[in-house]
């Protein structure tokens, strides 16, 4: 992304701040079109002849980079662990906090741990959270017993 002076082609493919095309521009009068409407002029490629070049408000053309970077990277998978036998108030705080990371866009693996004959009691703890998360989350995983630990991956919507 280049922004105002430092666009070094003469003439430019230009989209105004309401997204009419305008045509294709020299760049001098594009850089003064900017200035008069306090914009700035982003130059989105370089690749093609006359490159294409946007009037965005000021500070937005890094806004908008930031968060196309953000969308560009995977989904990170945040670990939360839980008991069998937890407390309403501590599921419930699991759940804001499986929540809020859904949200944020990271998938999110629930994992509880389990001593002897735990194993329903842990599904069920683990069906309700998905129950409860349905509107941030859906299971990429089913319900997996194994060993020591109950687990499932809940990803964003």
């Amino acid at each position: 992304m280049i922004l105002n002076e430092k666009i070094k082609a003469s003439e430019v493919h230009l989209t105004g701040t309401g997204g009419e095309d305008l045509g294709i521009v020299p760049t001098a009068e594009a850089l003064a079109m900017a200035r008069k409407l306090k914009v700035d002029l982003v130059c989105t490629s370089l690749m093609s002849s006359p490159p294409p070049a946007k009037l965005i408000r000021a500070g937005a053309a890094k806004q908008e980079a930031l968060q196309a970077r953000k969308r560009e990277q995977p989904a990170k998978l945040k670990e939360i662990r839980l008991t069998p036998r937890i407390e309403t108030h501590d599921l419930e705080t699991k759940r804001l906090q499986a929540e809020r990371l859904l949200k944020s866009g990271d998938a999110v693996q629930l994992v509880v741990k389990i001593q002897g004959k735990e194993g329903p009691l842990a599904r069920e703890v683990l069906q309700s959270l998905i129950h409860d998360l349905k509107p941030s989350g859906r299971p990429a995983t089913g319900i997996q017993l194994s060993g020591k630990q109950a687990s499932v991956r809940l990803d964003p919507l």
